[in-house]
């Protein structure tokens, strides 16, 4: 185990192998949102880069290859006794897959790269990039690293937040050493000897591996697929979860379990209540932090409650209003507004739903109510929804 780098293994045993390979400056953690439906499958490795997360920096020396960083992998697997194996990686993670694919094309059954490249740009500025983090250390990075990561809006998340504590808490020689391998790293003109089926992801707003990378490798790699996510930067995964995991699941061909069948069953029903631009914007913002409550809130309001025979959506408008105005959550009654009208309730429906409240919930309840309800019936959109 000294020279293995660290890893985590999830789901069943005796499942098929799939490797996840994190971006630099991340932990084997940038996969966190996408584990728990993947290791439902497959026998799930995730692994640390040198000088990240729990692997030592030691496990590469400066001036090191990609191909190294391979060989690593290479080694825990046949630690672990995994003969063949699915790959996903993302960014640098993506290109140790590229390497394995292309050298040791036995051991690869299928292969996905977010955000990755044949080439990440000219030498020199992973040369600069490595002599500054020897000097100054990872913090040094620190303050641009959400711009090179994430879109504007998401810059200031917790899972955004948690993810640049891993960059500031790398060790600079397995940062620099990683660099020294990106410097090095170039596989255009070896695309076409990948035989793996290929599924190439790039995040529309990537100012790291723009999606013009993408489509070289999709071009380069016969028979592969290529998607371009909007509302996404560099790392993808994590700005668009659900979206990444879709295509990867679709990808590696696992089967969509019987929960699964139910919870896309529910979203259908949360998407006619609540709209699609809600639903894609929550599920756009679901972090690895969010994502199980996420999936509580689609079965158990959506997939048991809401779909219920007892009583039709308008009625079940009618008391989530009513319920909604006497525990004074505004934000949430602003978008069930919104719902009851798609739901098929007048304006004069709801008006009398919330007179009934001021006797049951009280005047002040009421009034805070006809405040936020009368702007969205009358098409001023000035109240926000609840993300």
């Amino acid at each position: 185990m000294k020279h293995l780098p660290h890893h985590r293994l999830d789901g069943p045993s005796d499942g098929p192998a799939l490797i996840l390979g994190p971006s630099l400056g991340t932990s084997l953690a940038l996969w966190d949102a996408q584990l728990p439906a993947l290791a439902r499958h497959f026998r799930v490795i995730r692994w640390d880069l040198p000088g990240h997360g729990g692997s030592p920096a030691e496990l590469i020396p400066p001036g090191a290859t990609v191909a190294d960083l391979a060989d690593l992998v290479l080694a825990l697997t046949d630690h672990l006794g995994v003969e063949r194996f699915a790959y996903a990686g993302v960014s640098l993670g993506g290109a140790v897959g590229t390497h394995l694919a292309v050298h040791h094309p036995e051991r690869v059954t299928a292969l996905g790269l977010i955000c990755s490249s044949a080439r990440f740009g000219e030498p020199s500025g992973w040369q600069q990039r490595a002599a500054l983090v020897r000097a100054q250390g990872t913090e040094a990075l620190v303050g641009t690293a959400p711009g090179r990561w994430f879109t504007p809006g998401f810059t200031h998340s917790a899972t955004a937040a948690a993810l640049v504590a891993d960059l500031r808490a790398s060790d600079p020689a397995g940062y620099a050493a990683c660099c020294d391998a990106l410097a090095g790293y170039d596989l255009r003109a070896e695309l076409p000897r990948i035989t793996a089926p290929t599924l190439v992801i790039a995040g529309r707003g990537d100012p790291a591996t723009p999606p013009a990378h993408a489509r070289e490798l999709a071009d380069g790699i016969t028979g592969s697929t290529l998607w371009e996510l909007p509302a996404a930067s560099h790392l993808a995964l994590v700005e668009q979860p659900h979206a990444v995991l879709t295509a990867l699941r679709d990808h590696f061909a696992a089967p969509t379990p019987p929960d699964d069948l139910r919870c896309a069953a529910s979203t259908a029903v949360r998407r006619a209540v609540l709209g699609n631009d809600h639903v894609d914007r929550a599920q756009a913002r679901t972090s690895a932090f969010t994502a199980t409550f996420q999936d509580f809130l689609t079965r158990y309001a959506w997939g048991e409650i809401w779909t219920r025979p007892g009583l039709d959506r308008r009625s079940r408008s009618c008391v989530t209003l009513t319920a909604l105005v006497a525990g004074g959550h505004h934000k949430e009654l602003a978008l069930h507004v919104r719902a009851a009208l798609r739901n098929g309730l007048t304006p004069d429906e709801i008006q009398e739903v919330l007179l009934q409240t001021a006797v049951y919930c009280g005047v002040p309840a009421a009034n805070a109510a006809f405040a936020i309800a009368d702007p969205l019936i009358n098409e001023d959109p000035v109240i926000n929804e609840d993300p």
